[in-house]
């Protein structure tokens, strides 16, 4: 298929009949778009063939990098067994009961259930349902407002666009739904003005507390959060942020949810980030590297408190998915777990692999358009600032952070733009040589950028 048209015809093609998601459509017809073909370890390929070295991991996801034969021949012989049945009306197949065993295995010890979805925004839908059905069951419908937090992601349903604290999302929302509200994200650079990381941290925090008292103990339902904002720009909370989150939940007695869509499965060198935060949420949403994004799939984790209550004495829980638990993708996840456990690639992220993407990653800050360079495991962040001293930001007009990004693209790199906010979430099986590669790249696309801005 890929040799079957040109570079033109694609693009063509693709104007008149493709509606892209987050797309200004007016410039895509304008560029054309990029049109990849192929993908091998942690680089892709593109129609013209271009080597592409890939720090996104596609969409926050291919964890095990391209081309695993192991996961497309697993699907293959799960399609020739049982391609699809569903798990509704008091059915089940093991591909599905096997991957919820897995994953409450893998999970921390309070985790005892997993309600399978097909996406992390169908899973946030889920969370929601599900927090609302909890309280419901106490005896306490009253109880049903959520917090999220500014500039949060979790999703593009109108769930998790009303529940996500993204302006322009919510500006395109005719009826966001009601009863979510939003506090103030943990973004120390951004906003942390004098104080130090670990007071603007408790500061942050005790804003959940506040809320919660302004808007009545009796009446709220549950604080819902990323352990680090991925798409808002991988903003990694001070140390002393989440436990106190952790401290204000359990005095108010509300649930307490971790997206870890983009978290989960290996980016913080643990399986979870809530692990790496030491803390015990009610709910966790997966997706993503749950299955390397190799086929869709996404779930809850149901912690015991409500999964006990959910699972025993709930009566029917009226919501589900055709493809909750799908025989296909539960047969891929399954192998996908496999490759991280047997060959360690978490434990190489959180003990060598993440250590020297960091290193690396942290001599960015020594470039003239860098304010900081921050990261945590397979993340990373640097900030583009007009003066480095006080922090300032450019102008939004000159568009910086999309003049870096496309100096990435048009040389080998894939490194997101979110603002003036570069950000990375390589594969985790990238080697040293390839962190070399990533870095070396971004310091020339600085230097590209830098010039654009003199001219």
């Amino acid at each position: 298929m890929t040799t079957s048209r040109s570079k033109a015809e694609w693009q063509a093609l693709d104007s008149a009949h493709h509606l892209h998601p987050f797309t200004d459509y007016a410039d895509l017809t304008a560029k054309g778009s990029r049109i990849i073909t192929r993908a091998e370890g942690v680089y892709l390929y593109d129609v013209d063939g271009q080597r592409i070295l890939d720090g996104m991991s596609g969409l926050w996801c291919v964890n095990v990098g391209y081309g695993r034969r192991e996961l497309a021949e697993v699907a293959g012989r799960q399609m020739l067994e049982l391609p699809y049945y569903n798990n509704f009306f008091q059915t089940a197949h093991p591909p599905a009961i096997e991957l919820a065993r897995q994953l409450v295995e893998l999970a921390p010890a309070h985790v005892t259930r997993v309600f399978f979805t097909g996406s992390g925004s169908e899973s946030v839908d889920t969370a929601i349902r599900m927090i609302w059905r909890y309280w419901q069951l106490r005896d306490q419908p009253q109880r049903n407002i959520i917090i999220g937090r500014k500039n949060g992601y979790h999703g593009s349903t109108i769930g998790g666009a009303s529940l996500g604290g993204m302006g322009a999302m919510h500006k395109q929302l005719a009826y966001p739904v009601g009863g979510i509200v939003h506090i103030e994200q943990p973004f120390w650079f951004g906003e942390g003005g004098d104080l130090s990381p670990e007071e603007f941290g408790l500061a942050r925090a005790r804003q959940l507390a506040d809320k919660i008292e302004e808007l009545g103990p009796e009446r709220v339902a549950a604080f819902f959060a990323e352990p680090i904002q991925g798409a808002g720009g991988v903003i990694i909370p001070p140390a002393s942020y989440w436990p106190e989150i952790q401290k204000i939940c359990d005095r108010y007695g509300i649930l307490l949810v971790a997206d870890e869509v983009i978290c989960g499965f290996g980016r913080t060198g643990q399986w979870f980030g809530s692990e790496y935060y030491g803390i015990k949420p009610d709910l966790m949403t997966i997706a993503k590297g749950l299955t390397s994004g190799y086929v869709p799939m996404g779930g809850v984790l149901v912690g015991e408190r409500v999964g006990d209550l959910l699972g025993s004495e709930g009566g029917e829980f009226y919501h589900g998915f055709t493809y909750s638990g799908h025989p296909v993708a539960a047969a891929v996840a399954l192998e996908n777990l496999r490759l991280l456990r047997e060959e360690q690639i978490i434990q190489r992220v959180r003990e060598e692999a993440g250590p020297y993407l960091q290193q690396r990653w942290g001599t960015l800050a020594e470039h003239p358009l860098v304010g900081e360079a921050r990261g945590l495991g397979f993340f990373g962040a640097i900030e583009l600032v007009a003066d480095k001293a006080s922090r300032q930001r450019f102008d939004e007009d000159l568009n910086v952070g999309m003049r870096c990004r496309e100096h990435c693209f048009n040389n080998g790199l894939v490194m997101r733009a979110v603002g003036d906010t570069m950000i990375i979430a390589p594969p985790l099986v990238m080697t040293h040589a390839e962190i070399d590669e990533l870095v070396e790249k971004a310091w020339k696309c600085l230097d590209l950028t830098a010039k654009s801005l003199r001219n």
